[in-house]
């Protein structure tokens, strides 16, 4: 029987995140956004489930991204989509920080 495989996934560094903002990272079919909040780090799919752009490209402002196309707005933490054109949720991932290494849990494929 073998063992299990980890699904936690090293994605960046601490320093590599500014404040409020947010990079774009590809893990095999899974292309996501990394949002640095005040220093709390958060993964969510990178992809608007309205207009298909990166949420990493978005605006960050009081724990939201807005769309950079269609100005929907999701909850970063959540996922929840809060402002129209967009009406379906983002998933978000589990991550963790240790030391300078920020890791993100993705389900098995």
């Amino acid at each position: 029987m073998s063992e299990r495989q980890s699904n936690s996934h090293l994605v960046a560094k601490v320093g590599e995140i500014e404040e409020d903002e947010a990079i774009q990272v590809t893990i095999g079919e899974f292309v996501l956004a990394i949002f640095n909040l005040g220093g709390t780090f958060h993964a969510t799919d990178d992809t608007c489930t309205h207009a298909f752009a990166s949420l990493a490209d978005g605006y960050v402002e009081d724990g939201c991204v807005e769309c950079p196309v269609h100005a929907a707005r999701f909850e970063i933490a959540t996922g929840k989509a809060v402002a129209l054109p967009a009406e379906e949720d983002i998933k978000t991932y589990p991550v963790r920080v240790e030391g300078e290494d920020i890791y993100v849990e993705l389900p098995a494929g």
